[in-house]
């Protein structure tokens, strides 16, 4: 059955075949004389309202909004069946408007206000654009990687406009600084500088950008950052300083001479996170001490004298053993490449 089977009164017959002569008008086809066409933008982020407005006077006998070849609203009545197009009741007489409340993607595209005037269509088209802010969506996960490896970063996002991606470093330091744009970062050999967290911000201005985060360990070996030791009088508490540097954390022994100092010292020695020391009090405990550090990533070591009163030992990294060093050095690596 036609469309005017199932309309009650014969006045609406005349306007529902009036609307489809007029309006389902294929595309392409030029504009009649005497037809005024107009063309213009509105754009709406994603969510928010949009009004079409049509300029109408008392001339016209018919008008109506259509989107594409549906129609929404002939006259005062709604044809739609979107419970979020309205009709704006408020508006001028001069003015046929039209809301559509929170706007989608899908509503994107062409809309047009047909209006008949003294038997003369005219229309005036608007094409409703929907911008939707940046978003996230994919992200590498926290990754944990030893120095030298090479390492590929994700960060995938959508948006409308199309979403800007930018990498930036913020290194364990406090340091930070912009690393690059697109969706992919690689770092080659990289380096322990190179560790910290990788923020991926996604951003189109439309609202504030998402921001995600990757965090990137990297695994090296120790490195002696402070070795030393203070003049102490005899009888009275001597301390051993031993900090290195090292992802995992650093385990440390402690030797004099060529005699690892484990039981007799043991209540004396102190670890605390990336630093290790032991406390000394007789006349025996002066002499040359050699701290060792070690991970599974590797060994290093540096050599402390213990002076008696009125002096202090630094030494900034791994210092030279003498040659009985350099073998105890050489036992300990055995020992701990056994022990893993």
């Amino acid at each position: 059955m036609g469309i005017c089977g199932h309309l009650a009164v014969p006045g609406k017959c005349l306007v529902v075949l009036g609307l489809k002569l007029l309006f389902l008008v294929p595309a392409g086809v030029p504009a009649r004389s005497g037809d005024s066409v107009l063309k213009d933008n509105i754009t709406v982020r994603q969510g928010d309202s949009a009004v079409l407005k049509c300029n109408v006077d008392n001339k016209v006998s018919r008008v109506a909004w259509l989107n594409r070849t549906t129609i929404l609203f002939a006259g005062s009545e709604k044809w739609s069946l979107d419970p979020r197009v309205i009709l704006m009741e408020n508006t001028a007489a001069t003015e046929y408007s039209i809301k559509i409340q929170n706007v989608d993607v899908h509503d994107e595209g062409p809309y047009v206000c047909s209006i008949l005037t003294n038997k003369k269509p005219k229309s005036t088209k608007v094409h409703l654009i929907v911008q939707v802010p940046a978003r996230i969506t994919n992200i590498s996960r926290d990754i944990t990687v030893n120095e030298g490896s090479s390492v590929n970063l994700m960060c995938l996002a959508v948006g409308r406009p199309e979403a800007n991606i930018i990498w930036k470093h913020h290194s364990p330091r406090g340091t930070h600084k912009f690393v690059m744009e697109g969706e992919h970062l690689e770092l080659t050999a990289i380096t322990k500088e190179q560790s910290g967290s990788y923020e991926c911000i996604a951003s189109n201005d439309i609202l504030s950008p998402d921001v995600r985060t990757v965090q990137v360990t990297v695994n090296y070996p120790p490195f002696i950052s402070k070795a030393r030791s203070t003049g102490t009088p005899v009888g009275q508490k001597g301390v051993l300083q031993c900090e290195a540097s090292a992802v995992p954390r650093a385990d440390f022994e402690w030797y004099k001479e060529d005699r690892r100092q484990v039981s007799s010292l043991r209540s004396k020695i102190k670890v605390n996170s990336q630093c290790s020391s032991f406390s000394t009090s007789q006349e025996e405990d002066y002499g040359n001490y050699t701290c060792v550090a070690m991970n599974t990533m590797g060994i290093t070591n540096a050599s402390i004298i213990l002076y008696g009163p009125g002096a202090m030992h630094d030494v900034n990294g791994a210092a030279v053993l003498p040659r009985c060093s350099v073998c105890l050095l050489l036992t300990v690596t055995l020992i701990y490449l056994l022990k893993f």
